[in-house]
């Protein structure tokens, strides 16, 4: 069933309130990678809160859709969801990435409630999620995987061996995203390491690809509905996102990759997000 109005209002109000949890965290933390967390962070929304089969109270029912955030980096937006989600009390995310806190800049899936694997080294997590759709055909479940890398992750030949592998086996079970906000740690993707034509390598390695905003929830559940509707293989699907989105000065920004703010900048922010 297409999305409707008031359920795209719901995910908006979720998505500003978790911006806004971002920032806080960032603030608290001393720095964090809130670029792309701010990219991704929609993207990671309408998963978990319109297609996703989870259970906070029962993290690891055997069941559950398997998520994987390949970007490990942008464990600052994750981290908030799970939290709002009801997988840990929000509070704890106040010592996040400090000393003896069990929330590092990657999220390890050893310590945070929710999180399926450890990610961080860029290139791991399509290659996991294509063991694990794999595993999941093997056993005749039927949960999903759903994959989140980034663009600039992109660069690296373990995604696309994986995606060899995706394909040549027809997993029909795994959804990819690439959040494709064009910056990198260096600055554009396309200047450090080029990446185009991105939609049809992930077309050559066999995957039927949609390209979408990844900030519009509409367009995010058409194709999100269509991957898991389609029975013929892998679906890859671009979500041009907006580095820093919903902060101003930070939008399109590298050097928002990995940034601090001081008691200025965090209310600016707060007040950019609204």
């Amino acid at each position: 069933m297409p999305i409707t109005k008031s359920e795209i209002k719901k995910l908006k109000q979720i998505a500003q309130g978790l911006r806004k949890d971002v920032i806080d965290i960032t603030f608290w933390s001393g720095g964090a990678h809130i670029g792309g967390g701010l990219s991704v962070l929609d993207i990671l929304v309408i998963i978990y809160h319109r297609f996703a089969k989870v259970n906070p109270k029962d993290p690891h029912m055997p069941d559950r859709d398997r998520i994987v955030l390949s970007k490990g980096h942008a464990g600052v937006a994750y981290a908030p969801l799970l939290a709002r989600m009801g997988y840990f009390d929000f509070e704890l995310l106040k010592d996040f990435n400090k000393f003896g806190s069990p929330f590092g800049m990657h999220l390890d899936g050893n310590k945070v409630k929710g999180v399926d694997v450890s990610t961080g080294s860029l290139g791991h997590g399509l290659p996991i999620s294509v063991g694990l759709a794999l595993g999941a055909r093997v056993k005749k479940e039927s949960w999903k995987t759903y994959c989140i890398v980034g663009d600039g992750e992109c660069n690296e030949g373990s995604v696309w061996e994986a995606a060899m592998a995706a394909a040549h086996y027809k997993l029909n079970n795994l959804v990819t995203f690439v959040d494709r906000n064009r910056l990198m740690i260096d600055g554009p993707t396309e200047e450090i390491m080029g990446v185009e034509p991105l939609a049809e390598k992930w077309q050559a390695f066999g995957f039927v690809v949609k390209q979408v905003n990844g900030h519009d929830f509409e367009e995010l559940d058409e194709a999100i509905s269509f991957a898991l509707d389609y029975k013929k293989g892998p679906v890859a699907i671009i979500a041009n996102t907006v580095k820093g989105k919903g902060v101003d000065f930070m939008e399109n920004q590298v050097k928002w990759h990995y940034g601090g703010l001081d008691s200025v900048l965090w209310e600016k922010a707060k007040q950019s997000v609204g």
